[in-house]
């Protein structure tokens, strides 16, 4: 028997690598997005519905399709414009995140939710690599509102035994995303001698690839508890700022050199690594390694900004 797998927020990044997979594994997938369907491109086993959530069209959907599972990609992600506007952060992020979870407590109980968190609930851990049970410290509003969302799964969990899954995503990439330290660095190291970042160099974080974070979600649509859970989704290494600079500048075949201006942006942490022991224990490991997926996303953005 087909499943079928509504995902929210399917024509944005993560969202649309979210869609392909599942509709490789044979799932029917159900993609939702507010933009015009002609810039959705989401391939075969795939149906689209231009939707604004909340939206009470969504009720409906659901008890029509009787999902077994909705993955939550729609929200805000960025933590610089949780700063200049926490209000819309809570609103497209926390708020938007107990709307779906009523709605499914009414009108499909059995579907599995899974919701894309953020490591930006930790801040900066008190030691490394960090597990899921450590402390949680964030230092934005965007990472505040990821954890009040976390919390709210575990609530509609507890009180009304609707499963749920929050999935803390360290630090995505891939072709595709144009924005982010990444983006940055292609963007500079194409057009200017000197690529100028912001911070020390010494910062670090643990990249997992677009395609396995999509990987992991399949697997859990379908696999362990669901019962409030959360999972770190990460590839388990570090690599610096500058050592990332360095490897895309080469990759890029770019003569810039890379400096850092010193400033380090607030809300930012300055180290992550993740303990994926918990996903591991369920059989995923990361298929793409960082430096196969750094030339896959050099070659991609040479393609976009070179004329």
């Amino acid at each position: 028997m087909t499943r079928t797998v509504i995902i929210t927020g399917t024509a944005g990044f993560l969202g649309r690598y979210t869609a392909r997979e599942f509709a490789r594994e044979g799932w029917r997938v159900i993609g939702l997005d507010d933009v015009a369907p002609e810039n959705v491109s989401l391939g075969t086993g795939t149906t689209f519905e231009r939707m604004k959530l909340p939206h009470s069209r969504f009720s409906e959907l659901l008890r029509e399709a009787q999902p077994d599972a909705c993955v939550h990609c729609a929200g805000r992600a960025s933590v610089p414009l949780s700063m200049e506007d926490p209000a819309s952060d809570f609103r497209d992020n926390t708020v938007l995140t107990f709307e779906l979870l009523e709605a499914l407590r009414i009108h499909a109980p059995r579907c599995r939710f899974l919701l894309l968190s953020s490591a930006a609930v930790y801040g900066n851990p008190a030691h490394l690599p960090v597990a899921e049970a450590d402390a949680i410290a964030p230092l934005s509003p965007y990472g505040f509102h990821k954890r009040q969302c976390e919390l709210l799964c575990d609530e509609f969990a507890r009180i009304f035994n609707l499963p749920t899954i929050a999935v803390r995503i360290f630090s995505a990439y891939g072709p595709g995303l144009r924005r982010q330290v990444m983006w940055d660095i292609c963007e500079r190291a194409l057009t200017q001698d000197v690529l100028q970042l912001r911070g020390t160099g010494a910062e670090s974080r643990d990249f997992i690839h677009a395609r396995d974070i999509a990987r992991a979600l399949t697997l859990l649509a379908h696999t362990g508890p669901a019962s409030g859970d959360i999972y770190n989704l990460a590839s388990g290494s570090e690599i610096t700022v500058a050592a990332l600079a360095q490897q895309l500048v080469t990759a890029l075949g770019s003569p810039a050199r890379v400096v850092f201006d010193g400033t380090v942006r607030s809300g930012d942490p300055r180290n992550w690594r993740a303990d994926v022991s918990r996903l591991a224990a369920l059989g995923f490991t990361p298929s793409v390694p960082l430096d196969r997926g750094l030339q896959d996303v050099a070659v991609w953005a040479a393609k976009e900004l070179v004329t």
